[in-house]
């Protein structure tokens, strides 16, 4: 029940549709609505099967945790290929304990999940010169989220840079050809195919943008983005990892439209959105240090060889302070009595029942319900409101239940430490 968002509940709703060779609607988005006219991530059917097997949220959750770990693979593979066992392995717990993978895997489910892997695969290929290989693990990105096409973009003008550099011309024009291709991907996705899956024919966040366009929205919130970078470059990377242009290009365009959002969700550190970034970042700073290593300054050799087991001593450090640390905490591993009374109290909803409810709720009901969010069922009334109230954001759920639907009469079935179960009669 520590569930923060209606993102789990969502996505368990595409997902339970693919397993049942549906189309991937989302009540939880609108009745009827179909989540590729939110978000295009196809990507998501690829956990049908699994969930047809293991009908639950946990099953999302658990695929998620299996993808950001397969990350550290690559990441770890290529530290140490390059920078030596003790160092390699430093570069991999510091990518492993890093905040934005423990930040991902805190909130509940999201697409990136699947990202994470893919761009840790490419750059793991680009570093070893394998221009096709980083070419063809970043092209799936496409189908990911739609923002993605312009790192699989950003990917393929390093791999051009870096083959030319290195004298294989013949790389460079299938390097173009790709980042060509990322870069019309995302055009194409968000102006014909999401609005061809929308309800209203259009990009639904289009008005993210700050209210005077993208250049005022840069300046929204400015603290708190360079907090962000702080983050982002001191103790993930000891600020050399901008000497790499991994990150100088492949992080650009996650950065890009987060800062220039004018939604104060994208600035911080909070949430799962810097998880893409944690592979660049730590892969850049491989790059980084192998090239410092060979620098003509001491100052700079020293610092690079010191830098990864710093890095992981940061990581560590401030674990303390992060999600994981809960695994130190007894209570972690106890189902309290609040939630088992809860779990009872909606297991009162009968299965395939139409259900409105609040974050609380929702990825206890998604697996085997249609649930839609609080405010937004009609035209559908629904047969059972279930709620948290805990906070005391209303005195009387049946008032509020029926506001909501004019006309009908619901009454309290049941309740529970703050939660609150109501049927329409």
């Amino acid at each position: 029940m520590e569930t923060r968002s209606w993102d789990l509940g969502i996505f368990e709703q595409a997902v339970r549709a693919y397993a049942h060779l549906r189309a991937p609607v989302a009540d939880l988005k609108g009745p009827g609505a179909n989540i590729l006219g939110d978000h295009f991530s196809p990507v998501t059917a690829l956990l049908a099967p699994a969930y047809r097997l293991f009908p639950s949220p946990v099953t999302l959750l658990v695929a998620q945790a299996l993808l950001l770990a397969l990350s550290a693979i690559p990441v770890t593979r290529a530290a140490t290929r390059l920078l030596g066992r003790v160092s390699g392995l430093a570069v991999g717990v510091a990518y492993g304990l890093s905040w934005g993978i423990q930040r991902a895997v805190d909130f509940d489910f999201h697409e990136i999940c699947f990202a994470v892997p893919l761009i840790a695969f490419s750059l793991e290929a680009l570093l070893r010169q394998r221009w096709r290989a980083a070419l063809l693990w970043a092209l799936p990105l496409v189908l990911v989220k739609e923002d993605l096409g312009l790192t699989l973009a950003a990917i393929a003008l390093v791999v051009a840079f870096r083959a030319h550099r290195r004298g294989h011309a013949k790389a460079v024009p299938e390097a173009l050809a790709v980042a060509a291709f990322g870069a019309v991907a995302t055009l194409v996705t968000l102006t014909l195919v999401i609005p061809a899956f929308n309800s209203g024919g259009a990009y639904d966040y289009w008005d993210k943008v700050g209210e005077g366009g993208a250049a005022s929205g840069a300046f929204d919130g400015f603290g708190t983005k360079l907090r962000t970078l702080a983050w982002l470059l001191i103790p993930t990377t000891g600020l050399l990892a901008l000497r790499s242009p991994l990150l100088l290009l492949v992080a650009l365009p996650t950065l890009g439209w987060r800062f220039l959002s004018g939604d104060d969700h994208y600035w911080g550190t909070d949430w799962h959105y810097s998880a893409v970034l944690m592979p660049v970042l730590l892969l850049a700073l491989v790059d980084a240090v192998d090239v410092s290593r060979r620098s003509g300054r001491p100052w700079l050799r020293q610092y690079a060889d010191r830098l990864p087991a710093c890095v992981a001593a940061a990581a560590l450090a401030l674990t303390t302070s992060l999600p994981l640390a809960g695994l130190t905490e007894a209570g972690t591993y106890r189902k309290s009595g609040q939630v088992v009374a809860v779990e009872r109290m909606l297991e009162r909803v009968p299965d395939d029942a139409t259900v409105e409810a609040n974050i609380g709720p929702i990825s206890r009901l998604t697996s085997r319900a249609r649930v839609f969010w609080v405010g937004a069922a009609r035209p559908v009334v629904p047969r059972y409101v279930a709620l948290d109230i805990r906070s005391g954001w209303t005195k009387d759920p049946v008032a509020y239940a029926e506001k909501l639907h004019p006309g009908t009469h619901y009454v309290a079935e049941d309740a529970a430490y703050g939660y609150v179960l109501l049927r329409r009669v």
